[in-house]
């Protein structure tokens, strides 16, 4: 995790995060560069399907895993600027439940507030179709855009 934080000091990162896995990797990695993952500990299967389809009609999730958002917080702390990149909405929205973590953080605990800061966009995208260069040259568009 060293090496991959001075990889991304200071540089504009995208984020692709979901309940199962985040990826994270810097706007100017080379095609086949592969991205640091952060993977949630999951020691008793909670992970694996988030929600209850059987009994369910109003979709209720498990609960989040703070040390899962907190991993993916601290891999993507030494960035300059966080694009997010995530699918679903509501409940199965996984990059607004790391979202309302860093913010529960830096508004309860005074601290996380310059990792909030550094998020630029949270787009919702089918992310289940994309590869790790599709997300990269969206990450790279939106920066470039940004910088116009």
């Amino acid at each position: 995790m060293a090496d991959h934080a001075e990889l991304i000091r200071g540089k504009n990162v995208v984020a692709v995060v979901d309940f199962r896995r985040a990826s994270i990797f810097p706007t100017d990695s080379s095609p086949g560069e592969r991205p640091e993952h952060v993977v949630p500990t999951d020691p008793r299967g909670r992970f694996h399907k988030v929600n209850h389809h059987a009994g369910n009609p109003g979709g209720i999730y498990e609960a989040d895993s703070d040390e899962y958002w907190e991993a993916i917080t601290e891999a993507v702390a030494p960035a300059g600027s966080i694009l997010l990149v995530g699918h679903g909405t509501g409940k199965a929205n996984a990059t607004q439940h790391w979202l309302a973590h860093v913010e529960r953080l830096a508004h309860v605990e005074r601290h996380r507030r310059d990792v909030a800061a550094k998020v630029v966009a949270d787009i919702r995208a089918d992310i289940d179709e994309l590869d790790d260069r599709q997300i990269l040259r969206l990450a790279q568009r939106h920066f470039a855009t940004e910088d116009d």
